[in-house]
């Protein structure tokens, strides 16, 4: 049976170092708890249609609770209602894809 090749790698490649940020914890560990989704459905029914979608002249339901300034583990920031705003998921997902 043949062997395969053998991958040759340049003298100067190095592995990069594994990434240790939010995203490689869990959303319970981020903050994202009970408590949360209380807050978050409770924020919904207050304000059931997407800003961006009202301001756009259309009427869509918000299902997801945004954080407008990101927390970055910020609790006070996390939890400051001021920085919510309700959006329905294919805004959020845009916002989220451009990395605002």
């Amino acid at each position: 049976m043949p062997n395969r090749a053998p991958i040759h790698k340049p003298s100067y490649w190095k592995p990069r170092p594994p990434r240790v940020d939010d995203r490689e914890k869990t959303a319970h560990q981020r903050g994202y708890d009970s408590r949360w989704q209380r807050a978050r459905l409770a924020f919904l029914r207050a304000h059931p249609l997407c800003v961006h979608c009202e301001r756009d002249g259309r009427v869509a339901p918000a299902t997801v609770v945004d954080h407008i300034v990101p927390h970055r583990g910020d609790r006070a920031r996390f939890w400051d209602q001021a920085n919510w705003q309700p959006l329905c998921t294919y805004h959020h997902n845009a916002k989220t894809a451009r990395g605002e």
